[in-house]
């Protein structure tokens, strides 16, 4: 074997030895740099203390790979001999191989067909502060193993996470910290924040070229958040590096192995590393005398819409600000240029979210469905994440068909779980593959989870069911040429992307190998659009109206379809959408890939969802109650057929369409569906009695009152015409005691009649005697006024003169006469003397009615 370097971590190596030798469950802490990833599973194999196979699990694909060898190098041996690795798309372990790295997500998927790890004697769960969720997930398995398999040795290895609640949760396991090999690194800020306008890029060739002018000597690496950025900093750098004879080198997960090695080995000239956080922990570059870290990172995020992980840009943590400045100062002393400022970085969050608390957990539920874990909030997690997001994944798979109503994997479930990708697109796979296109069902899952083949897509200029069938047919392109990259730039693909989708659909059509062929060729574009409603059942939209971008979603809510969208169906499926805030206002969901959706699949595919609704909206124009009946998926209406309500008609919910017209008839008020005099007049008569005769005990009617009485005259009706027609007083009698009804005319009759036969209206104001007006020669002849109450109340009169102004207003007409009559008279024979005017109007003839 080589001569070792020596490490911070190797004196501590016979602690961490006797620590597992004792005991099961370990947690060690110890910086970057330490050489915990290669030196921990290399004295533990020497040490004979694991009974089995060590996997060391490793967060990114990168780290595994460039660890194993390293491992593999320091031993003298070649790689996949006594130590491998095993990630996506790609497996360097042999038969006899004791020590593998492996991503998490591999080792979740090995639990699916051998739960029990035989074989497996320890677990190391390396970076496990970086809290990715599949790590969480994975210690809390290997937990679960352990407790049946006391033998399997548990190690959790960080560099910056409190080692405290990790011990507990391991047991009260031993806590082991190292040191690390540290020079000082001087930290420089920007003096005030970056421009909104100003290109990040431009920030990060600024920075080299202070860096190159203060006599730089080494390797620059440069943290930035993806590969898009990367891709533009390079351009910004490239005649910088010529000038200066620096190399330019891009480091991040999808790039081929021969260019992470390219950036990470010494080279013969200086180089400018522009690296994604691939390089923050894990990796050591050798070389690497200066920082330029932009302080933003892609971070796991979950997105609503597609279910699947998403990376979104922000502010890293201070945590990982300080690895990425430790990266300067692992061989000498170097320098660190953060592009923003010093309060920045004081004010920004300790520690990035767990994954556990921010990320969609279908996956995970599902996989713990497959462990036999009904339950995934009763399991063991180290954090437990969120009921509601629990509660999301839960209902998720419900819908997709995975679980079934007691969380118990269905049998669609399992054989969603043979394709590792999310459960949506798995579901999307098993559709297609049902249906006789699952090769094509890998590519779609493929371009799903990846992003656009196409750069920078314009408006659509041509039309089609599926943007995915668009895309699906550029791949196809892809693949005429080989995949080879000049050619598939030419196509105007992102060549990255491209490569991306090629490696998931070989993986995911690897599992169509036992899958029958259909007797006849199905039809791909039916065949491929039930497979993506099949697996976006939540996502289904229809046009707000033909032709526009406006659509209404069927969980509520409207989105805007895409301008570079090819989708022309008013029916379709919003596959790939993003928030985006409006000036002013809230975000607003802009759906950017879709797939087109014929009513008849949701019939065939979900038609326990579909319902039929029936309503009875008020049409304000007409003044009438509708009848619409829906076809309703979730809470989009897919056809509606519209008529006026006839509360006879057979089938009709009478009592539906009267609740419509009375909310419609209340809000306009009682008082428009009637004679007001007329109400007035009748409300004044009851008050009246109620005044008059308390004994009768007669209801006070208010505003609550008419309005009962309003909804009880809508019962048979549809209309406002038809209220019109009806009499909401005699509703109001109608309600009134059977004997007041019969009272109320003799107690408080609407008219009297006078000596000469004229009828007079009594008017019953609240509050004031009941009064009669009418003109003074319709009284002669009468000794005393009328009288109302059955005699209790006489009526006050207003006696008018010709010109019906009244002359007197009096409850005493005896003495009117006696008293007033003679001096009146005078005056009314001078102003009218063409009307009789006796002396003695007792003896006198009222005039007669004509």
């Amino acid at each position: 074997s080589p001569t070792l370097t020596p490490l911070p971590i190797d004196p501590l190596l016979p602690e961490i030895v006797g620590a597992l030798r004792r005991g099961s469950s370990l947690v060690l802490e110890a910086p970057p740099g330490a050489g915990k990833t290669t030196r921990v599973p290399r004295a533990l194999d020497d040490a004979g203390v694991v009974d089995g196979q060590i996997l060391v699990l490793e967060p990114r694909r990168l780290a595994a790979r460039l660890a194993a060898a390293r491992l593999a190098d320091e031993r003298g041996e070649p790689l996949g001999e006594s130590v491998g690795y095993r990630v996506r798309f790609e497996e360097v372990a042999g038969p006899r191989a004791r020590i593998v790295f492996v991503t998490e997500g591999l080792l979740l998927r090995r639990l699916l067909d051998d739960p029990r790890l035989d074989g497996v004697g320890a677990i190391l769960c390396d970076e496990f502060h970086e809290r990715h969720l599949q790590g969480d997930l994975a210690l809390a398995l290997g937990r679960r193993i352990q407790r049946a398999r006391p033998s399997l040795k548990l190690a959790a290895m960080s560099a910056t996470l409190e080692a405290a609640p990790l011990a507990r949760y391991l047991g009260d396991c031993p806590s082991l910290r190292g040191e690390g090999r540290r020079f000082d690194v001087a930290l420089e800020y920007a003096e005030r924040p970056p421009a909104p306008d100003r290109p990040l890029e431009s920030d990060v060739a600024q920075a080299v070229r202070k860096l190159i002018a203060d006599g730089l000597d080494g390797d620059v690496l440069v943290f930035l958040p993806g590969a898009a950025e990367i891709r533009r900093a390079a351009a910004a750098c490239a005649p910088l590096a010529e000038q200066h004879g620096l190399d330019v080198a891009t480091l991040h997960g999808d790039l081929p192995p021969a260019e992470q090695d390219r950036a990470i080995k010494p080279g013969a000239r200086r180089k400018i590393i522009l690296s994604t956080n691939v390089a923050e922990t894990s990796v050591t570059i050798e070389g690497v005398v200066a920082v330029i870290d932009s302080g933003l990172a892609r971070v796991a995020a979950h997105s609503p819409w597609s279910g699947l992980p998403t990376l979104r840009v922000q502010r890293i943590s201070r945590a990982s600000a300080t690895q990425r400045a430790g990266r300067a100062g692992r061989l000498r002393p170097g320098r660190c240029l953060r592009l923003y400022t010093r309060h920045d970085h004081d004010t920004r969050p300790a520690q990035e979210t767990p994954e556990v608390r921010r990320s969609d957990l279908a996956e995970a539920v599902l996989l713990l469905a497959a462990s036999g874990e009904r339950d995934a909030a009763a399991f063991d997690w180290f954090e437990s994440p969120p009921d509601a997001a629990l509660d999301a994944a839960r209902a998720l798979l419900a819908r997709l068909g995975a679980l079934d109503g007691s969380g118990a994997l269905t049998d669609l479930g399992r054989r969603m779980l043979r394709f590792p990708v999310h459960p949506r697109l798995a579901r999307l796979v098993v559709e297609a593959e049902r249906r006789g296109a699952g090769r094509e069902g890998c590519v779609v899952a493929a371009l799903v989870g990846e992003q656009e083949l196409a750069r920078n897509r314009g408006p659509a200029k041509v039309s089609g069911p599926s943007d995915l069938g668009a895309e699906l047919e550029l791949f196809a392109e892809a693949e005429r040429v080989r995949l080879q990259p000049d050619r598939v730039r030419a196509l105007g693909l992102d060549v990255g992307a491209t490569l991306a989708v090629d490696r998931v659909r070989r993986q995911l059509q690897r599992e169509l190998k036992n899958s029958p062929r259909p007797p006849e060729k199905p039809d791909l574009d039916a065949a491929l659009g039930l497979a993506v409603l099949a697996g976006y059942p939540d996502r289904v939209a229809r046009r707000r109206k033909p032709g526009a971008r406006e659509l209404v979603l069927s969980g509520g809510g409207t989105a805007r379809l895409a301008d570079s969208s090819v989708v022309d169906a008013e029916l379709l499926v919003a596959v790939d959408a993003e928030e985006r805030a409006s000036a002013g206002r809230a975000g607003s969901v802009l759906v950017r890939r879709a797939s087109a959706v014929e009513p008849e699949w949701l019939i065939d595919l979900y038609a326990d969802r579909l319902r039929e609704v029936v309503e009875h909206p008020w049409n304000a124009e007409a003044e009438r109650v509708e009848v619409v009946r829906k076809l309703v998926y979730d809470q989009l209406t897919l056809d509606e057929k519209r008529a006026p309500a006839r509360p006879d008609a057979p089938g009709a919910d009478a009592e539906a369409i009267a609740r419509a017209l009375a909310a419609a008839a209340l809000d306009r008020g009682p008082r428009a569906f009637t004679d007001g005099d007329a109400l007035e007049r009748f409300l004044g008569r009851l008050e009246f009695v109620r005044a008059a005769c308390p004994e009768l005990n007669a209801p006070a009617v208010g505003d609550a009152e008419l309005r009962a009485a309003l909804e009880a005259l809508c019962a048979g009706a549809s209309s406002f015409a038809e209220l019109r027609e009806r009499n909401l007083v005699e509703a109001l009698r109608a309600r009134l005691d059977g004997s007041l009804r019969r009272q109320l005319d003799e107690l408080a009759p609407e008219r009297v009649t006078l000596p000469g036969g004229r009828a007079a209206r009594i008017t019953y104001t609240p509050g004031q005697p009941p009064s009669v007006a009418s003109r003074l020669q319709n009284f002669f002849g009468l000794r005393e006024g009328p009288r109302v109450a059955r005699g209790r109340v006489a009526l006050t009169l207003h006696l008018l003169a010709p010109n019906q102004r009244a002359v007197q207003v009096t409850s005493d007409l005896a003495g009117f006469w006696q008293r007033h009559y003679p001096s009146i008279r005078r005056e009314l024979m001078r102003r009218y003397p063409r009307h009789a005017w006796p002396e003695d109007p007792l003896a006198a003839r009222p005039p007669s009615r004509t």
